[in-house]
């Protein structure tokens, strides 16, 4: 039996809001335990780096020429010796990713500005500008205590990120779905 366009909408919905509750959860974590917070994030970003050196290693022997050889091998190496020294000093890591959090938290409340205003005719859409304005304040927040905060900010400040996109995304398609009601009614 085939779904209807109004079925499909409700379970994607569902779906939606699931994920925006995660979402919330996982920023409450996140406030709760920053240091934790921050160190998983430190440790995923190694790891991912150690991917990307491996990822190169193979690069390397695939790409035509000696010269081609040593640089793929050269910047696996990089890769490589970055990712583990993230891994084995994540404090120190930290630092580098406040920075890295900063300038994220800068170009997501650029654009979720730029998507509020675009979608300002669809009911919900002032919690996009709300996200977009807190993500740019606490990019602020990041670059003004880059190195004295570092073991706190990158946990504490993602997880209000991910609590008020949780929040801005919830009360978005709240706000969606009971605006299709009542179109429908």
């Amino acid at each position: 039996m085939a779904e209807t366009g109004v079925v499909a909408t409700e379970r994607s919905h569902g779906v939606s809001i699931v994920i925006s509750v995660l979402m919330i959860v996982v920023g409450l974590l996140a406030l709760a335990m920053p240091l934790l917070a921050g160190v998983a994030v430190a440790a995923i970003f190694g790891w991912g780096l150690i991917l990307v050196g491996f990822l190169h290693l193979v690069l390397g022997w695939q790409v035509r020429g000696l010269g081609a050889h040593i640089w793929e091998f050269f910047v696996a190496l990089i890769y490589l010796f970055c990712g583990v020294y993230t891994l084995m000093h994540p404090l120190a890591g930290l630092v580098g990713l406040t920075a890295i959090l900063g300038a994220y938290l800068l170009i997501k409340g650029a654009t979720e500005l730029v998507g509020g205003l675009a979608a300002r005719r669809i009911p919900g859409s002032g919690w996009l500008l709300l996200d977009g304005i807190i993500s740019l304040v606490l990019a602020g927040i990041i670059w003004a205590h880059v190195l004295a905060a570092a073991t706190w900010v990158i946990g504490t400040l993602l997880g209000f990120s991910i609590l008020f996109t949780g929040f801005s995304r919830l009360l978005l398609l709240l706000s969606v779905k009971r605006a299709y009601r009542t179109a429908t009614v």
